[in-house]
């Protein structure tokens, strides 16, 4: 299997967790509330900046607190989440420029989804795990995320 330094591995496995997570929550969330394509794009592209920063500040400080933290080691989590978390999120555009809302947010759900599951076969496997239970377990949240952020959107949709 592929050999990639643990700072990576971490900036890598959240940015990719947190991109796919929170930007589907968005999605399905602004759909379901104002079903506006305007809105929900520009939703994906405030997340793919704003919480991309803001998750890798995060990585940063988090890695800060380790003890005995390689400053070098930092940065290259930093950077990583960064990354990750911003072209992940800016991936889920594609789907809104090309099809209508409705449509688009249900590939991107089926795309993210589908991404939770191969990203969590490859580390489990890698961790010599069973697959299947790391799989549900993080399909099941964010299947909860997905279901929470849509009546929450339903919800907030009936306060016009």
């Amino acid at each position: 299997m592929l050999s990639i330094r643990q700072s990576f591995k971490t900036g890598i496995s959240f940015g990719l967790t947190s991109g796919i997570i929170t930007t589907l929550g968005l999605m399905v969330g602004l759909q379901s509330g104002t079903n506006s394509k305007i809105v929900v794009l520009g939703g994906v592209l405030f997340i793919a900046i704003a919480d991309a920063m803001s998750d890798s500040l995060g990585i940063h400080i988090s890695e800060e607190s380790k003890k005995g933290f390689v400053v070098k080691e930092v940065w290259e989590s930093t950077i990583a989440t960064f990354i990750t978390k911003f072209i992940t999120a800016l991936i889920f555009i594609i789907p809104i420029l090309l099809f209508s809302l409705g449509l688009a947010v249900v590939i991107n759900v089926f795309w993210g989804l589908f991404l939770i599951i191969v990203f969590n076969f490859y580390v489990a496997k890698q961790d010599k795990q069973s697959p299947f239970g790391v799989i549900f377990e993080h399909l099941l949240i964010a299947v909860l995320v997905i279901a929470v952020t849509h009546y929450l959107g339903s919800w907030v949709s009936t306060l016009k």
